[in-house]
């Protein structure tokens, strides 16, 4: 047995090194393939209203009888038909103001009187748009975001909603940087943004979620991390062991402060560290700049609150999932799911589901040597 738990071992080992490779040829190709082609995506839109009615509709087959069936479906199609007429004459009387807006436009121009603003149409319905964005270091989803927000805001108004569903732990500086500013343009066109955090929002993330006007979190969701790391290691110690020289050329004393391979001097680490404590006033004053309430100090340490701790601390203004927030959202207005595909390569298809298989093969592997393990003996 002990010989079999050892050739699982060695298998998994092997297994793991060929996903890692598997991986990163996919990645590269799949990126490649991507610039060259151009942005080439499309946008997915889905009616989240529809889909929730669908659900209840499934769930109303198996729980009532034919009879009460025929009767919801007889009295769903009369509050449908009674919906329709209103909207008919909404329209219809939305054209005669129009037309008796032209007419008044027009009498206006000839006695040189001001054009008044267009105030919208206030008596539609509220649309909600769902955005969603997955955090990695280089927060690589912005690309999608930005077309994400330039196509709704080509629809959106001030009566409207924008909701980014938002999860990440964080990572560079320029990246995240990057991608609250697209949030932003939501900001400045007066737009309400709602953004809901269901695991994690900590740094970076949390510097994308200021922007909002209101943060929902989940009660055990992880926010805050308002800090600024970097790690570095140094092999000059083991160059010198080996008679090894580095040497560095560089124009501008700051150009290079700290390094991987030269021997870091007391004045280039103070440089660093200054560096450091600048972007965390940056940091301290992008929070500051979106939510003046926050006692900043208190809370720029670096750690961590849970959902129900941060409502406390005044990093969030509600807790709550993204699920309950959505499902109240559909009951007074229209709700849509927006996102920006880009199409998939023949070498991405084939790089996922060369992926999927090292995953599955992995997956069966670790659970067969977790069985034997706990009925050894």
């Amino acid at each position: 047995m002990d010989f079999l738990l050892e050739y699982a071992a060695f298998l998994l080992k092997a297994v793991t090194v060929v996903a890692a490779i598997v991986f990163v040829i996919g990645s590269i190709v799949s990126l490649k393939q991507r610039y060259k082609s151009g942005p080439g995506g499309h946008l997915v839109v889905k009616k989240l209203n529809d889909e929730l009615d669908d659900f209840k509709e499934d769930l109303e087959i198996e729980l009532y009888s034919e009879a009460e069936l025929k009767l919801m479906d007889k009295e769903r199609k009369k509050a449908e038909k009674a919906k329709d007429k209103a909207e008919k004459q909404r329209l219809k009387e939305k054209a005669k103001q129009a037309k008796h807006a032209d007419e008044q436009e027009a009498d206006d121009e000839a006695s040189g009187a001001q054009e008044p603003e267009d105030e919208g149409d206030d008596e539609r319905k509220k649309r909600v748009y769902v955005l969603d964005f997955n955090g990695d270091i280089q927060a690589s989803e912005t690309e999608l975001l930005r077309h994400e927000i330039t196509a709704v805001l080509t629809m959106a108004s001030t009566q409207d909603e924008i909701v980014l569903r938002l999860e990440s732990p964080g990572g560079m500086v320029h990246s995240y940087g990057f991608a609250a500013s697209q949030l932003a343009r939501i900001r400045n066109k007066n737009i309400p943004l709602t953004i809901c955090v269901d695991h994690v929002a900590a740094s970076g993330g949390y510097m994308m979620a200021t922007i909002a006007n209101k943060i929902v979190a989940a009660p055990f969701a992880i926010v805050g991390s308002i800090g600024v790391v970097a790690t570095l290691p140094n092999f000059s110690k083991v160059l010198k062991k080996y008679d090894i020289d580095y040497e560095q050329f560089t124009a501008g004393e700051y150009k290079r402060t700290v390094t991987m391979f030269g021997e870091n001097t007391q004045k280039a680490k103070d440089k660093f560290q200054a560096d450091l404590e600048d972007t965390h006033v940056l940091f301290k004053q992008h929070i500051s700049q979106y939510r003046p309430e926050l006692k900043v100090e208190e809370v720029a340490t670096g750690e961590i609150w849970y959902g129900t701790q941060a409502l406390g601390k005044g990093l969030i203004d509600a807790v709550g999932t993204s699920d309950d927030y959505l499902v109240e959202a559909c009951k007074d207005a229209d709700v849509y799911s927006v996102r920006y595909e880009f199409k998939k390569t023949l070498q991405e298809r084939l790089g996922l589901a060369a992926q999927k298989g090292v995953e599955k093969a992995v997956l069966r592997m670790m659970s067969a040597v977790q069985r034997h393990s706990q009925t050894k003996g």
